[in-house]
Formats: C-alpha cells, structure tokens, sequence
C-alpha cells in the first residue's frame, strides 16, 4: 500500500498530512517557510520539524513515502523551487510533485476537473480551469501591484480610509483601532509605523476592520464590500476568458482564505456582485481544504 505527504506551504502557515490509500495517519502544521516572508534558514526549520512531527504523529518513516505533492506559494522563483527540492529530498523518499498552492486548493475543490477557485488571505489570486485543463488567472501579483481584495489590500485600504476620513472630519474608529492594536501613542506613530520599510503586517489589520464594521462603522463596512467587489471583477474576468476559449457556460467557484473564510461581509459582497455581473457563475458553500487537493494530487499521480 502506497504511503503519500501532502504539503500546503501558503504564505502565513504550513500544514502537512501523510496518508495511505484511503487513510489520513498523521497531521502537522508550522509557521510560514515562505521565503519572501522568513529566512531560508528559519524556513529550513520550520519545515524539517514539521515533517518530523507528522512523521512520528502517524509512525511512519518519511523513508517509506511512496509520493508527495507540495502547493508552494511562490514557486515560479526559481530559488523557490530549488530550495523546497532539497529540503524535502534530503529527508523524505519517493517521488516529489511540486505545484503552485493556488493549484491544491483548486484541486481540492474540483479533483481535476472545470471550476473557478477565489484565494482571498493574505494575498488574492483567481484561477479558473475549463474541460480539457487549460487554466486562466487574474489578480494574484503581489501586494505592491495587485492582490485587491486580500488581508493585505483591506489592511492598506483601512489605513487609507482612516487617513482620507481625518482629512475632511469624517466620523470612523478605524485609526484608533490599529493604533491600539499597534501600540501607537498618537497619529504620528501610526504613520511612521505605516510608512516604515520593511512595513508593518498589513494583513494582520484585517480582523480589526472586522471588529469595526460589525460596531457599524461605515468606512470599515466600505472597505470590506469593496474588498469583495474587487473580487468578483476578477472572478468574472476569468469566468469570461473560460467562456470564450469554449469552456460550459455555467461554472462553479470554490474558495478558501482567511479573508472570504471568516469576513462574512467580504463574502456577501462578492457573492451580490457576481449575482449582477456574472449569474452564470455560482459560488459554493464553505471554503475548500487545500490540503486535501495535494493529497488528491498526490495518490493520482501513481494511477
């Protein structure tokens, strides 16, 4: 019986499972070994322990892993790839299938067939695959030029709208929030704090935007429908480049990410604004477990 690790190395956490043919054994979970975000020795790490862990979690020798399929945020670098490579063939056996973590995800919600797949958490990417597996994208390049919709991009749009509110003296709790949650003593730090480089983690402001549209404020409510009206622009972009290469007209979309998982309200925003521009797209109930596409990918790539 064939023995499969399954990895989602996405950019705030990894987790990992290993499995037989029709069995999870063993679960792990760590931090981010994203190498845009930790040190390829921190990243090293944080990888090897994980790996021991599901190893003795599920008392299974890594030595005796038929195939393992990695969803790796960021795999398009080179040096990305190169380092998850020798990380995982220095310690675990068998054959090694590296895709992108946006492709598990999809994989986990479609098992290889058609559908949209929304990836809204810390960054955002939308990718689509039709019939005969040709996959078209929007969005997904990065916090500096893209990622409308994300952690990221609500955290950035908060500071802003608090800022363009101080400006004309518009009511909002939004400043006062994050600089509480940042430990600023006054509206200077705040934007010192913003400004500084490396920045701060934007993301992490996302469920403080939460907190304060669920108290009303309407700026905070603004930023998170607007969050999911930049989604579905996207989402129906990719459902139109679908439609046209003769892909069904009707499709589903999955989704998953911190962001669409636990903000209802960029959730229904995006689910009202398909529901003009894009009807043929239905977005399905509960967000999709990433990690049980690499394991698909994983038992299928012997098969």
């Amino acid at each position: 019986m064939g023995l499969y690790l399954a990895i989602d190395a996405g950019g705030t956490k990894t987790r990992c499972l290993l499995a037989d043919e029709t069995t999870i054994l063993g679960r792990a979970e760590t931090g981010s070994v994203k190498l845009m975000r930790v040190s390829e020795a921190e990243a090293s790490a944080r990888l090897r322990a994980m790996l021991a862990e599901v190893s003795r979690t599920a008392d299974v020798s890594l030595g005796e892993v038929t195939q393992t399929c990695v969803g790796l945020a960021g795999l398009t670098i080179d040096a990305v790839r190169e380092w998850a490579e020798r990380e995982i063939g220095e310690v675990v056996s068998g054959g090694l299938l590296l895709v992108g973590d946006e492709e598990i995800a999809l994989d986990g919600a479609f098992r290889g067939g058609p559908g949209i797949l929304i990836i809204a958490g810390t960054g955002s990417n939308i990718m689509g695959r039709v019939e005969d597996g040709t996959m078209y994208h929007a969005g997904g390049w990065g916090p500096a030029i893209g990622d409308e919709g994300s952690g990221f991009w609500i955290g950035q749009e908060a500071l802003r709208a608090g800022f363009w509110a101080k400006d004309r003296g518009v009511p909002t709790n939004l400043l006062t929030e994050i600089g509480e949650f940042w430990g600023a003593g006054s509206l200077g730090e705040i934007v010192e704090m913003a400004n500084a480089r490396p920045g701060p983690d934007l993301p992490a402001l996302a469920p403080i935007v939460k907190r304060c549209a669920e108290a009303g404020d309407e700026l905070a409510i603004a930023v998170l429908e607007r969050a999911g009206a930049e989604l579905a622009e996207q989402i129906a972009l990719v459902a139109l480049k679908m439609r046209e290469s003769g892909g069904r007209r009707n499709v589903e979309a999955a989704y998953t990410g911190s962001v669409l998982e636990h903000i209802s309200l960029v959730r229904s925003s995006m689910v009202a604004t398909l529901k003009t521009s894009s009807p043929n797209v239905k977005v399905l109930e509960g967000a999709v477990d990433s990690l049980e596409g690499a394991l698909w990918r994983a038992r299928q790539i012997l098969k």
